[in-house]
C-alpha cells in the first residue's frame, strides 16, 4: 500500500551526508540507523544510554564503512540538544539531515494520572523536537537538509488513557506543519512521520500515573510492524523528500475518519482501546 501523502519530484542522496538521529540506541532510532549506513551516510548517534550508544556507532561502523559517532543527550535539555549540535559540526561541519525520533509514551487515564507525567512526555516528545530543530536549522538552511519528525497516528487522533503521548504528537504535528510553510522558500525538507503502532520499547517504557515505566506491552507486538519496516519507508521518504507519511492502512484510515466521521471514529477507538491487555476502559 502506498505510504506516502504527497511527493516531491527531488531525490535526495544519502552518500556522505551527515545524519542527526535522536533516541538511537533502540527501536526505529537503531533501525534508523542502519538503514541511512546502508546508503553511505555518516551518522550522529543521541541518547541517554551511552555505551549502548558507542556499541551500535561501532558496529555500524565496521559493517558499513561509514563513520558514526556517539553524543549522550537528553533531549528533554535545551543545552544537551546544543551539545549534540556542536559535537556534529566539530567532527562532519555539517548538517544534512535531523531526525526527531526521540520519544516516550505513557497509559494512565488523565483523571488518575499525575500531571507531571504529562509534562515529561511533553518535554521529551515535543520540546525535544523543537530544542534539537532550532540549534540544527541554521545549519540545515545551508544544505537544504531536512528535518523530521518521528510522529504518531496519535498525533492525528486522541487515544484515551495516552492523553500526555497525543498531547504531544499533536504539538510536533502543529510544529512541523507551521516550520514547513514557513519555509517553502528556502529549500529545506520537513517530514513528519507517522507510524502506526509499532513493535518497539516505547510501550514497556511507558510511564504509569505515577510516572513508573509499566514494564510490558498491553497490546499484540507480533502482529505490529516492525522498526525496521518504519525506518525503511522512513529513510526513503527523506530520499523522496515527501511531506507525510501515514504508514498503515488503519493509520490512513482513522486519518479518513476523524475528518469524515469523528464521532463514529471515538466509538471505534474506545472499543478498540478497550480490548487492551489491562484494559484502563470499562
Amino acid at each position: 500500500m502506498q505510504a506516502y501523502l504527497s511527493y516531491s519530484l527531488r531525490v535526495m542522496k544519502l552518500n556522505d551526508k551527515t545524519v542527526i538521529i535522536t533516541g538511537a540506541s533502540s527501536g526505529i532510532g537503531k533501525s534508523l540507523a542502519i538503514e541511512f549506513a546502508k546508503r553511505g551516510a555518516n551518522l550522529v548517534l543521541a541518547a541517554r544510554q551511552y555505551v549502548t550508544l558507542c556499541e551500535i556507532a561501532q558496529n555500524i561502523e565496521q559493517q558499513y564503512n561509514i563513520k558514526a559517532i556517539a553524543v549522550q543527550c537528553d533531549v528533554s535539555i535545551d543545552e544537551d540538544c546544543g551539545h549534540l549540535i556542536k559535537q556534529t559540526l566539530t567532527t562532519f561541519g555539517k548538517i544534512d539531515v535531523l531526525v526527531n525520533n526521540a520519544g516516550i509514551s505513557m497509559r494512565a487515564l488523565f483523571n488518575d494520572a499525575d500531571v507531571d507525567v504529562l509534562k515529561k512526555v511533553m518535554d521529551v516528545n515535543f520540546w525535544g523536537t523543537v530544542y534539537c530543530t532550532k540549534y540544527a536549522l541554521p545549519e540545515i538552511l545551508k544544505t537544504k537538509g531536512s528535518v523530521v519528525g518521528v510522529s504518531s497516528i496519535a498525533g492525528y487522533k486522541g487515544l484515551p488513557g495516552r492523553t500526555g503521548y497525543s498531547a504531544s504528537k499533536f504539538a510536533m504535528n502543529g510544529f512541523l506543519d507551521a516550520l514547513r510553510v514557513e519555509n517553502l522558500k528556502t529549500g529545506i525538507h520537513v517530514l513528519a512521520a507517522c507510524p502506526g503502532f509499532t513493535a518497539s520499547n516505547i510501550r514497556n517504557t511507558a510511564l504509569d500515573k505515577n510516572g513508573t515505566q509499566q514494564g510490558e506491552s498491553t497490546l499484540e507486538e507480533d502482529k505490529m510492524m516492525t522498526a525496521d519496516e518504519v525506518a525503511q519507508i522512513i529513510v526513503k521518504g527523506v530520499e523522496d523528500r515527501a511531506r507525510t507519511l501515514i504508514m498503515t492502512g488503519q493509520g490512513k484510515l482513522t486519518v479518513f475518519l476523524n475528518k469524515f466521521l469523528p464521532g463514529f471514529l471515538d466509538k471505534m477507538v474506545y472499543k478498540t482501546i478497550a480490548r487492551e491487555k489491562n484494559s484502563l476502559l470499562k
